[in-house]
């Protein structure tokens, strides 16, 4: 099984409708030997600065820089759980990037797999359509 990841929900199932992944999951496609799922844009996101203290929730000049000792994410976590699980399964042998083709795709591509999910090893390609 290959897990194709994009970048967003639409551009998922353009990519299922061509690879005839036409099974609906809770939050992916499946089908043809594909999984195809999404980020929904950045999964995770340095959290805002009112988390970190009440003061900053209003910005004013004498709080700055904000440059907390551990930064603290926030993340969609609904979809995250679903891509988490699904890498995780044992019947996924590759991870195909199928972010958008630009420095941002990458980076979201880049950052939740390696970063947010720790995944290794398992990347078979960057198709740039």
């Amino acid at each position: 099984m290959k897990l194709v990841l994009a970048e967003k929900p639409s551009v998922a199932m353009s990519l299922s409708k061509v690879i005839g992944a036409n099974q609906r999951g809770d939050g992916y496609m499946e089908g043809n030997g594909y999984l195809v799922s999404w980020c929904v844009g950045h999964l995770v996101e340095l959290s805002q600065p009112e988390v970190y203290d009440e003061k900053y929730a209003k910005w004013r000049y004498d709080d700055l820089p904000i440059l907390p000792e551990h930064w603290q994410y926030a993340s969609t976590k609904k979809q995250f759980g679903i891509l988490k699980k699904l890498m995780q399964r044992k019947d996924v042998e590759s991870l195909i990037c199928a972010t958008d083709a630009g420095r941002e795709g990458e980076l979201i591509f880049r950052s939740e797999v390696f970063g947010s999910l720790r995944i290794y090893g398992r990347i078979s390609s960057a198709p740039w359509v």
